[in-house]
This record gives structure tokens, sequence and C-alpha cells, in this order.
């Protein structure tokens, strides 16, 4: 796990399950670059030391790009990119599912992990060393009624992370995804409470997952200690998927 003087980028590192593992990483000597389009990315990048701010949204190309030279510019080119950047979207029934709210979600969550991982693999893959974590859902693989945008770029998510860590598995280079369930983080302001109700009513342990045993798992998927894994999936959903 000797991570020290590593550069991280962790989308999405302002708040929830990115901002804890930003501190993890920190805390094992890593630079960290958030890339975040959240008010409060650079005062919660004040609180994790040797942290910078970097603004992006990573439904924009472009905007990526430019977070990208920003981070090598103040740091140097990435050896770590965890992509926690997401949003749930609004729940309702496939009939009723805003088709603005759709493009919106899947713009983010899909687009936006394929943004960030097309932007960074040219760097690692010069360097003859990276470790990719993308953040997907238990939705993903389960689907969540009511929730058909969130569920679908999920499983999205899954499928790219696969796709690219096969194309890259012999070059150093590892590529993983997460699965979690739901954990009380503030994307939880944009569902309902009915569906949030469901969402904890599936976990067999029945509790919601902390942000701190997510970073427990992604810290170590994008360590040295991970020599062999690659296009995994690995489950965090408190034993509601088995496979």
């Amino acid at each position: 796990m000797d991570m020290a003087g590593q550069v991280a980028v962790v989308t999405g590192g302002a708040q929830g399950i990115g901002l804890a593992v930003a501190q993890r990483l920190a805390g094992l000597g890593v630079r960290v670059a958030s890339w975040d389009l959240g008010t409060g990315n650079a005062d919660a990048m004040a609180q994790v030391e040797g942290a910078i701010a970097v603004p992006c949204d990573i439904a924009d190309y472009a905007s990526v790009t430019a977070a990208l030279a920003e981070t090598i510019e103040r740091l140097e080119p990435p050896a770590i990119v965890v992509n926690s950047a997401g949003v749930a979207g609004p729940n309702a029934p496939v009939k009723d599912y805003g088709l603005e709210d759709w493009s919106r979600i899947v713009a983010i969550n899909l687009t936006g992990t394929f943004h960030v991982n097309r932007a960074v693999i040219p760097g690692m893959q010069a360097a003859g060393y990276g470790r990719i974590l993308n953040i997907a859902s238990i939705a993903g693989k389960e689907g969540n009624p009511n929730a058909c945008a969130y569920s679908a770029s999920k499983a999205g998510v899954i499928g790219f992370t696969k796709s690219l860590g096969k194309e890259v598995s012999d070059q150093n280079i590892a590529v993983n995804c997460v699965t979690p369930a739901a954990a009380r983080t503030p994307i939880f302001d944009q569902m309902s409470q009915e569906h949030i109700d469901y969402m904890l009513s599936k976990i067999p342990r029945g509790r919601f997952l902390e942000v701190e045993e997510a970073a427990d798992m992604i810290v170590w998927a994008v360590s040295p200690a991970n020599s062999f894994t690659t296009g995994a999936v690995f489950d965090l959903s408190g034993g509601r998927a088995t496979y």
C-alpha cells in the first residue's frame, strides 16, 4: 500500500464517497486533485492535506481535458483516478420519466465516466502504470424501479469498465469498478423518501453503507497491492447482490 507521492484524481471529491476517498488517499501521502463542480470543492479540499480543488464538469469533455491539464501543471500526471461524480435524478416510472432528466443523468454518469477514463488513459499508458476505479451502483446490477436512467447509466459504467479493463490489462493498468448500495450522502436529497426506504429494505445488513467502508475497498483497488485484478466489479451492497 505504499502510495506516497503518487497523484490521484477524485471526481466528485467534495462530498460523500469521493470526499472519504480523497481523505483516505491523502492520509497515505497521495497528492489529491478533486475534480468537482460543487461550490464547496475548495472548502472541502482545504481540509484535506496536500489536496487541490479543480473545477470540472465531467459531462463536458473540454472541461475534463482542462482539468487534467491543470492537475498536471500543479501536481503531476495522475497515476490514480477514482471517478465518483454522479447524480441520481428524480424518481418516476418510465412512462413519466422526463426526457431531459434521462439525458442529463446519462451524460454525467455514463458519458462522464467515458470522458474521464478517455482523458487519463494515454498518460497512464505512457507511464506504464495506472489504477482507475469507476463507481457504479447496485442499481446497475439489479435495476431499481422508478430509477430507470440511474440504473441504466450505472449498468453502462459496469460494461464500460469491463471493456477498458481488458484493453489495457497487459500494461500494468488496472480498471475496476464498485457497486455500492446506498450510502447516506447528499445524493439522497435527489430521491423520494419512498425510494430511500425501498433501497434500505433490500439490504440484508439492514443499514446503509458508510462512506468510510467504501473508501477502504476503493483505496485498495487503486493501490499497487492490486497487482492482478482488472475489469472487475467489487460488491459493496451489504449482501443484496450475490453475483
